[in-house]
């Protein structure tokens, strides 16, 4: 699938408008605002957020930012006060929003380990992030119809987990859209590779000297090819795939002090030895997807030297003196904290540059699949490289599976496409049978699998408004969805 603005001509780069739903944002903004500082790309910004002070905060920061003595840039601020004056005119357009985890992500992770799930993340798979995908999908099918309306042309570019949900619901709203997912998952694995390189052929290595071929879904990704500065990695993949460092155990007392972050690519070695393609996702996340490393709950992922995020962590993410993964830009501006201003390590700058006409650019994207993973699914969002130049992204094929690694993923992608169909009319029993296919809940009984999804919905019901949750079977059928 190519996208290309061919009628459109390419944003002023002295005047550049870009729209960001979910303007309050608490970890991506700060770090975009940042890297709008230091670009040499000039022109405003429109927050909109439900939490109307979030996105006033950040519009003081952002203005604070932009007079940072090494700024090298020219950003204007605004929050707005509804979607459509937000969107009106916008030349790029950026998702990233998030219900309170207190209200929403505590249940996604505490209710399936009630049912013997112990998801590591709970964000984008198993039972916790289909039911995220459930309460986000239609917010996102609104914000689709109003790009429609609004800035039909805009490039759009989401950031919002379940990233291949999200973006399908997109494209499934409105077809024509020109919107992209962005994950810095893959990033990742460009980064640990470049380590290697340095660390065992002799070179001082960035992610910038790392190309790999990539495909497969967001968070669940691979790759068949790895070359830094034009030298073949899998010589030495195949060699450290092999070596103690590959084949680590641990305990839970290894892991107590460990951020849940930490990536100890165990998971990733041992996936790489059975099926001969290397993942290119965090190993939190690929023991959802490959999730046989769940069996045996927290006791089996410690072993793999995954620690599991845990409700409390989720509760505190909004609050920044208690989330590590929170930037607090009010002690910044205060004085409390110091500042330095410094990019950060995603790509939304260098995609914005190159649609604006500088240099091409080629990164990985989350596209409908039209043939550049070959043996996936046609229209189902897939994660590939892309190039990217002066209006226009184009994926690259990538070839297709070995037939475990692409059962696999087609499983996921069937989990996927279900509930999205299901979104179109509201039907929850619809969306469960893409719940109930999933490879986490079918290690359930039946029943339990019905009192799992039931549970989940009660608890977070009022997020769930565009489901019909009257007239479903499924609830009714059920024990542990309350009833009046």
């Amino acid at each position: 699938m190519t996208l290309a603005n061919s009628t459109h001509e390419p944003a002023d780069g002295d005047d550049v408008h870009i729209a960001y739903i979910g303007g309050g944002s608490r970890q991506w903004a700060p770090a975009l605002f940042q890297d709008l500082a230091l670009s040499g790309i000039d022109g405003k910004v429109r927050l909109y957020d439900t939490t109307s002070e979030s996105a006033e905060r950040n519009v003081r920061f952002g203005t604070w930012v932009d007079d940072q003595e090494n700024a090298t840039a020219d950003w204007s601020y605004a929050a707005t006060e509804s979607l459509e004056a937000t969107l009106d005119g916008a030349d790029f357009v950026i998702l990233s929003t998030q219900y309170d985890p207190a209200e929403t992500f505590v249940h996604d992770l505490d209710i399936p380990r009630k049912y013997g799930i112990h998801g590591a993340v709970a964000a984008t798979t198993g039972p916790g992030g289909l039911v995220r995908a459930m309460r986000t999908i239609p917010i996102y099918r609104e914000f689709a119809a109003a790009v429609r309306e609004h800035c039909p042309d805009a490039w759009v570019f989401n950031y919002t987990n379940p990233v291949h949900f999200v973006t399908r619901a997109l494209y499934d709203e409105y077809p024509d859209i020109n919107a992209i997912g962005l994950c810095h998952e893959v990033l990742g694995t460009r980064e640990r590779l470049a380590r290697y390189a340095t660390d065992h052929l002799d070179v001082n290595a960035s992610r910038e000297d790392v190309s790999v071929n990539v495909k497969g879904i967001n968070h669940f990704t691979w790759i068949d090819e790895a070359r830094c500065r034009g030298v073949d990695l899998w010589p030495l993949i195949d060699d450290l795939a092999e070596s103690e460092e590959a084949r680590r155990t641990f305990t839970t007392e290894d892991l107590a002090d460990e951020n849940v972050f930490t990536d100890n690519w165990q998971v990733t070695w041992e996936l790489y030895r059975r099926f001969g393609v290397l993942p290119a996702a965090g190993d939190r996340h690929l023991v959802e997807y490959a999730n046989w490393f769940l069996q045996g709950g927290e006791e089996t992922l410690n072993r793999w030297g995954v620690k599991r995020t845990g409700s409390d962590y989720r509760a505190k993410h909004w609050t920044p003196a208690e989330s590590d993964q929170t930037t607090d830009v009010e002690a910044w501006m205060s004085g409390e904290r110091e500042f330095t201003l410094e990019p950060s390590n995603e790509t939304f700058m260098d995609v914005l540059g190159a649609l604006l006409g500088e240099e091409t650019y080629v990164t990985n994207v989350n596209l409908p699949n039209e043939g550049q993973i070959e043996d996936l699914p046609s229209g189902a969002v897939v994660e590939t490289n892309a190039v990217v130049r002066r209006n226009e992204v184009r994926p690259i094929a990538a070839g297709g599976f070995p037939r475990p690694v692409r059962s696999l993923v087609r499983g996921h992608i069937d989990s996927q496409e279900t509930v999205v169909e299901a979104s179109r009319t509201g039907d929850l029993d619809a969306a469960f049978e893409g719940f109930l296919i999933d490879p986490q809940v079918r290690s359930l009984p039946p029943d339990d699998s019905r009192e799992l999804f039931a549970e989940l919905v009660g608890a977070e019901d009022e997020y769930l408004k565009e489901w019909d949750l009257g007239g479903s079977t499924v609830l009714a059928e059920s024990v542990a969805y309350p009833t009046e």
